[in-house]
C-alpha cells in the first residue's frame, strides 16, 4: 500500500519493503522518506565501505573507468539513516564473494548521503549524481559504462545472498574490459573555455554558441556544470547543434565597464550553486537562457524547443519576403 503526504514542499511516498526513497525539490534540496521501515540512526555508525578500494568522487571513478575500460559499480547509500543500506553492506559488499568478483571487473564508487557529517558542497555534488541518473531509492546499485551511460540499476536490497546478488549484477558486466582506445574514440563535444574563443569558432562553423556559465569560485556550481557537460545525452545534442563553451561569470569591479558575460546574464549575479545556460550568436546578445541545474533531459528539452522556435521564425521571415 502506498502512503503519501506533503511536508515542507516535498512529497513523501512509500517505496515498498527493502528500500528507502528520497525526493529532490526544484531547488535541489534533498528530503528522505521511509518505506515500510523505522529509521534508526544507531543501526549505522559509519559510512558503508567508503574505503577498501571504494572511490567517493564521481569524476575520479569515471576517469578510472575510461582508463581501465571497466564499468563503474555505484552504490547509493545513506550511512546514518538507511537500515537496508547497512544490511546490503554486511550481507554483500563486505563479503569475499563480492570483493573477489569486483576486484578485476568493475570500478567501485560509493555515493553516501548521510544526514550529518558531510559539507554542503559535498552533499550537493553527490545529490547531483543522484539527479543525473534518476536515483531515488536507497540503497541502489547502478552500473555505469566508461562513457558515463547507465547500463543497469538494482533498486533496494531484498535479502539476497552475496553469490546471488553478484550473479545478477555480473550478467550486465562485459567479460572483457572495453579497450581504452574505443572509449576515447567515442564522440565528445569540444568544450571551449572562453567567450572569445567560442565567438571565433562559431563564425567558422556557422552555429549558435551555447554557454554553460557558473561562478569561478563556486565549487558546487562547477561540479554541476561539469556533470551537465559530460552527460551523454547533453553531449551528443550539443555537439550536433552548437559551439559549446564552459565559462566563468566573474563579477565586474566597481567603476569598470560591464563585461560581456555580465551583459549576457542581464547584469544580475548568479546565486550560489547556480549554473546558467545561455545561447547567443554574437557573444553579446542572449537569444535564450535556462537553468543548468535541471536534469540534462530537461536542459536538452528546453534547447530543442528553442531551436524549433528559431527555425520556425526563420521560415516565417523567408515566406514574407
Amino acid at each position: 500500500m502506498q502512503i503519501a503526504r506533503s511536508f515542507g514542499g516535498f512529497q513523501e511516498a512509500g517505496a515498498g519493503r527493502g528500500s528507502v526513497r528520497f525526493l529532490v525539490s526544484r531547488r535541489g534540496r534533498v528530503a528522505f522518506a521511509l518505506a515500510g521501515v523505522a529509521l534508526s540512526v544507531s543501526l549505522m555508525a559509519r559510512p558503508a565501505a567508503a574505503s577498501d578500494g571504494w572511490l567517493t568522487d564521481y569524476d575520479d571513478a569515471l576517469a578510472m573507468a575510461t582508463e581501465s575500460g571497466r564499468p563503474v559499480l555505484t552504490i547509493f547509500t545513506g550511512s546514518d539513516w538507511c537500515p537496508h543500506c547497512k544490511t546490503l553492506e554486511d550481507n554483500v559488499l563486505a563479503t569475499d564473494t563480492f570483493l573477489n568478483w569486483a576486484s578485476d571487473k568493475v570500478v567501485l564508487l560509493m555515493i553516501d548521503l548521510p544526514q550529518q557529517g558531510i559539507s554542503p558542497a559535498v552533499r550537493s555534488a553527490r545529490s547531483q549524481v543522484c539527479i543525473k541518473y534518476g536515483v531515488r531509492t536507497f540503497p541502489s546499485a547502478l552500473l555505469i559504462g566508461p562513457d558515463g551511460q547507465k547500463i543497469t540499476v538494482k533498486k533496494g536490497y531484498h535479502g539476497q545472498t552475496a553469490a546471488t546478488w553478484v550473479s545478477e549484477m555480473a550478467t550486465h558486466v562485459p567479460d572483457r574490459p572495453i579497450a581504452p582506445t574505443a572509449v576515447a574514440m567515442a564522440p565528445k563535444t569540444e568544450v571551449l573555455k572562453s567567450l572569445e574563443e567560442a565567438v571565433a569558432t562559431a563564425r567558422g562553423k556557422q552555429r549558435p554558441i551555447l554557454l554553460v556559465v557558473s561562478r569561478k569560485s563556486d565549487s558546487a556550481a562547477k561540479t554541476r556544470s561539469a556533470s551537465l557537460v559530460n552527460d551523454p545525452e547533453f553531449n551528443a545534442f550539443a555537439q550536433e547543434n552548437f559551439v559549446v563553451a564552459e565559462v566563468p561569470a566573474d563579477e565586474a569591479e566597481a567603476g569598470q565597464e560591464v563585461e560581456p558575460m555580465q551583459r549576457l546574464l542581464g547584469g544580475a549575479p548568479l546565486l550560489p550553486e547556480a549554473v546558467e545556460i545561455i545561447v547567443t550568436e554574437d557573444g553579446q546578445t542572449p537569444l535564450f537562457s535556462e537553468s543548468g541545474t535541471q536534469t540534462p533531459a530537461r536542459v536538452v528539452g528546453g534547447l530543442r524547443r528553442f531551436l524549433a522556435a528559431r527555425q520556425a521564425a526563420r521560415e516565417n521571415n523567408a515566406t514574407r519576403r
